[in-house]
């Protein structure tokens, strides 16, 4: 018997929380395959690059990660600070993605924060949506409502 791999793993039986683990190790590796794995198989998916267009479809959404890879190889993201909010069949995920930036010092961290909608399909878990900001190489901030502790 062959012993599933992550990804497949993910794809079966898996949570929202595999299948973005799966989406920002397929980003870091530059592996187109896995990356469009990890959408789901309907018209309505969309992705949003920070600063870019709306686009719509795997067809249009593969294309774009693809001209990422090509000049890149890869786009350096780890999430960080994720908040979710989860449902019977969706997961949304807001997250503050950490991406390394090649500068002429160097590399250095820019932020970007993230939205991923995950919803859950005849395939399993599956991303259809995915809204970046644009990115700062300030640390983002976080304002929220919870109650703050005095000393």
């Amino acid at each position: 018997m062959r012993k599933k791999s992550k990804l497949q793993a993910a794809q079966l039986d898996g949570d929202a929380d595999d299948i973005e683990a799966a989406f920002y190790d397929a980003l870091q590796s530059g592996d187109i395959e896995k990356l469009m794995a990890c959408w789901a198989d309907e018209d309505d998916i969309f992705c949003i690059h920070p600063g870019g267009p709306r686009v719509i479809g795997a067809t249009a959404i593969r294309a774009t990660f693809e001209s990422m890879f090509s000049e890149g190889g890869s786009v350096r993201a780890w999430p960080e600070r994720v908040r979710k909010t989860v449902a019977i069949g969706s997961s949304v995920h807001n997250v503050l993605e950490r991406v390394e930036v090649l500068s002429p010092g160097g590399p250095t961290n820019a932020w970007v924060i993230a939205t991923n909608v995950y919803h859950r399909t005849a395939q399993g878990w599956r991303l259809v949506a995915h809204h970046a900001s644009p990115g700062t190489t300030s640390e983002i901030q976080e304002v929220s409502d919870a109650p703050s502790i005095l000393h």
